[in-house]
């Protein structure tokens, strides 16, 4: 009997799994099969959204925004099987965040159905284990060792869907940790923010953050609602546990807010960073660089979604008619400044042009006299992003965050790693905190929990007066002591860093990694690369450890997501693989003209 080993069992996972049960019926009829899910967490959730963690963690989307199932929107070979959004199956208002033990549940519940629609041929075994290492074996089957067993588990193919992964300190982070151990201080380098031992930060005292995302968000929430602090009326309400978290970052800004509005329509997308250009771009270069080749086309891109909103939808904010401002927009080369001296024209409102770089670094430049100062200004620039984000005349936003959308898509068709600070762009301007945690943070501001360094921040380790310091540019000399810094982001899982047994032996065994330092897979199917570029016939992984991370963590509803293709295209690829072991000749048959 064939087999196949799925090792992670979470949400990637997950929709391996309702996949194979989607194209099981085509591609594999009643053959029998062995379905092999390895994970030390329970199948559904997984690490990440395990239902023991606090039930203070949000989920960082609306429940109505949070799918597991296909539609007609991806493009795929394999069939659309419909399923409920998370708001659909628990019937809460979609405009909610669920928070992340909830949506456990819809995972555990997208679990069994996925499982239940296997035709009884297949038998599903679930082993809450860790796999420590995949071997090959003469015959071609894949040995998969586990942690705590003898024995190990043999299969015909694995899938690797480990999700998030540990990793260890680089050199930075080792120095740190060492001037943290000879000065009696504490140092939490990057984790999840959910399994870091926040219990040691003491009350009342001041604690450094490096990094202003989402793990800032879990970090702050779990170490405020988390020791007994309340908020009540747009105040907060301390326990007096609290410690006082000084946070910075490169932008010195939190993640711009979820926009908290909805409109039918989107903007005609792909139009400037599409297939077309894709392939051009392969034509020009085999890896073409970001900012040089791949920047200037998003960025025109991002401008088509933005403009075509403002003037189709509040043409009274507009200086030009749409037909002559698409023409002459179209005609601008990417980059051009001729495309700024066209929104200069038509768009009389410097607050309605689109400015990336602006929106990117949104205190470049900018000094101020006093901490004070520094803190009043962050407070009215995060409420004026709040504002922003909730009022749909400025829908031209919600336009960018589908031009966003759809570009990741297209970079995912490009394969490989893509760097020159893609990933934190999207995050920043798409990924950010529901606009209910950004009024949190306010009233822990003006409450004095927590205070703003500033951009550009910098973390150096006193050896005399054996504390933590750090200066931010916005207050040239000022400087912050502490004796507690906290690395609030993921950890960096590349090859290099990565303390998973397992992709280390993948690594040792002549895995490639991309640019980014993360695992090299076949775009097309997920298959995993060697050295010289050839895909291993037995060996196939997804998700935010390959080059095929698929975007964020769920795709939404009527978006194409690409993780939902990605899924599509491995499970149909190994029960092809599965059906010619298991019966030589099928697939040949199966293509004959009836």
């Amino acid at each position: 009997m064939t087999s196949l080993a799925i090792i992670g069992a979470g949400p990637r996972g997950t929709g391996v799994l309702e996949r194979l049960a989607a194209s099981l019926p085509e591609l594999y009829g009643g053959l029998p099969l062995d379905i092999h899910l390895v994970d030390p967490h329970p199948p559904g959730g997984g690490r990440i959204w395990r239902h023991d963690q606090s039930p203070l963690l949000w989920m960082n989307s609306m429940a109505q925004d949070v799918t597991m199932f296909t539609d007609d929107t991806v493009r795929q070979d394999g069939p659309v099987v419909p399923g409920p959004t998370y708001a659909e199956w628990s019937g809460t208002d979609g405009q909610r965040f669920p928070t992340r033990r909830e949506q456990s549940a819809y995972l555990r519940w997208v679990y069994e159905r996925a499982r239940a629609a296997l035709p009884p041929t297949v038998t599903v075994h679930e082993h809450r284990t860790t796999a420590l290492r995949v071997e090959g074996t003469p015959g071609g089957r894949q040995r998969v060792r586990l942690a705590g067993r003898d024995l190990p588990l043999e299969a015909d193919a694995v899938v690797l869907a480990l999700g998030h992964l540990d990793a260890g300190p680089d050199a930075e982070q080792r120095r740190l940790a060492a001037f943290a151990r000879r000065h009696g201080l504490l140092h939490l380098p990057p984790d999840f923010t959910a399994d870091a031992d926040l219990d040691a930060l003491p009350a009342g005292e001041p604690v450094l953050v490096r990094g202003f995302g989402l793990a800032f968000v879990d970090l702050m929430v779990l170490l405020t609602e988390g020791r007994g602090g309340r908020h009540h009326d747009g105040e907060y309400l301390p326990s007096g546990r609290e410690p006082v978290l000084w946070v910075g970052s490169r932008r010195g800004v939190p993640y711009r807010s979820k926009i908290g509005y909805t409109t039918a329509e989107r903007p005609p997308l792909p139009r400037f960073f599409g297939p077309q250009q894709i392939a051009e771009l392969r034509d020009r270069a085999p890896r073409p660089d970001f900012r040089r080749d791949i920047w200037p086309l998003v960025a025109k891109e991002l401008g088509w979604a933005h403009y075509h909103r403002l003037f189709t939808a509040h043409p009274e904010r507009t200086a030009s008619p749409w037909p002559d401002f698409e023409k002459a927009y179209a005609a601008a080369p990417p980059g051009s400044p001729e495309l700024a001296a066209l929104a200069a024209v038509a768009v009389p409102d410097p607050a309605d042009r689109l400015d990336l770089a602006a929106l990117d670094r949104p205190l470049a430049g900018v000094r101020h006299t006093s901490a004070e100062e520094l803190q009043e200004e962050l407070r009215a620039h995060i409420a004026a992003d709040l504002d922003r984000r909730h009022d749909p005349r400025y829908s031209q936003d919600l336009a960018v965050f589908h031009g966003l959308l759809s570009v990741y898509g297209q970079l995912l068709t490009l394969g490989g790693d893509i760097d020159g600070g893609w990933h934190g762009f999207f995050s920043y301007l798409a990924s950010g905190p529901p606009g209910p945690r950004l009024r949190q943070l306010l009233a822990l501001s003006r409450a004095g929990v927590v205070r703003f360094a500033g951009p550009d921040i910098a973390v150096t380790a006193d050896e005399e007066r054996g504390v933590f310091a750090a200066t931010g540019a916005t207050l040239p000399g000022e400087r912050i002591e502490a004796r507690a810094l906290v690395e609030a982001r993921l950890p960096d899982a590349t090859r290099e860093l990565t303390r998973s047994p397992l992709m280390r032996s993948l690594y040792e065994d002549g895995a490639a990694s991309g640019a980014g330092g993360l695992l090299a897979v076949d775009p097309a199917d997920g298959r995993v690369l060697d050295r010289a570029g050839r895909a291993h016939p037995r060996r196939f992984a997804l998700g935010p450890h390959t080059t095929a991370h698929g975007g964020g963590a769920f795709p939404r509803p009527r978006t194409g997501g690409p993780a939902f293709r990605q899924n599509d295209a491995t499970a149909r690829a190994a029960l092809t693989l599965l059906r010619d072991l298991e019966c030589p000749g099928a697939g040949d048959a199966a293509r004959r003209p009836a």
